[in-house]
């Protein structure tokens, strides 16, 4: 049984990136640009829980919004720089974030379902680290992949 062409050819960039090791290299500087994109998002998540609102999903989807967009930033001038040449793109910038809507429904799922189990702040690092290896999989893989790759270079 064949795979799809474009599961196949994700498939055959994640095993080519992982041989050459430059997905490891690229998930440390995603995961020190998170660093930063963590510490707000759990910043404005607490902030909205103690001040605007008791629901963890308001909560959690607008501090991720708010850290989304920082992050994109941030890898644009340095995780993903080759690839962006540096760049604010909007198609970039709408790339990044339908990969983060993934990353936040997951990350989302995550916190609601952890908090049943252990404190709020345990089910809000799950959810963190559910998001991060969402995220930096499309990130990497699918909207920020070498220009050679991208079906828009002509």
């Amino acid at each position: 049984m064949r795979l799809p062409a474009p599961i196949a050819s994700l498939l055959d960039r994640l095993l080519a990136a992982w041989r050459e090791r430059a997905v490891a290299l690229k998930a440390v500087s995603f995961a020190l640009v998170g660093l930063v994109n963590t510490a707000v998002d759990a910043t404005v998540f607490f902030l909205l829980l103690g001040f605007v609102t008791s629901s963890l999903v308001i909560a959690n989807v607008t501090a991720w919004f708010v850290a989304n967009t920082g992050s994109y930033v941030m890898n644009s001038f340095t995780t993903f720089s080759a690839e962006t040449g540096g760049k604010l793109r909007l198609k970039y910038y709408a790339g990044f974030l339908g990969s983060g809507v993934v990353a936040v429904t997951a990350s989302t799922i995550a916190v609601v379902i952890a908090a049943n189990f252990m404190p709020v702040w345990g089910a809000k690092a799950i959810a963190i680290l559910v998001s991060f290896a969402v995220n930096f999989t499309i990130t990497h893989f699918v909207v920020f992949r070498p220009k050679g790759e991208r079906a828009d270079v002509h």
